[in-house]
């Protein structure tokens, strides 16, 4: 049984996850997409984001560019949320 306290999460989430991808889009910001990881690196260091932040982002494929957070998330293999039709 659910507790009905509790957010729902779409499958292949959890509230951890949520958490994590939000710490990384406050680092971000919008103004930065599209970027590749190096953009994304530096970015982040303008905002003094959590170490754990800056270590995913330096974990990130170079030479691929990035839409959105949710794109860097699915990279960091993060649950996302399945688009919605």
């Amino acid at each position: 049984m659910t507790d009905p306290h509790q957010p729902a999460t779409s499958p292949g989430t959890d509230q951890g996850d949520i958490e994590h991808r939000a710490a990384i889009a406050e680092a971000l910001g919008k103004e930065v997409w599209p970027a590749d990881r190096d953009q994304l690196v530096a970015k982040a260091q303008e905002r003094n984001p959590a170490d754990r932040v800056l270590a995913d982002l330096r974990r990130l494929p170079a030479g691929q560019q990035f839409e959105n957070v949710q794109e860097v998330a699915q990279a960091l293999g993060l649950g996302t949320e399945q688009q919605r039709f």
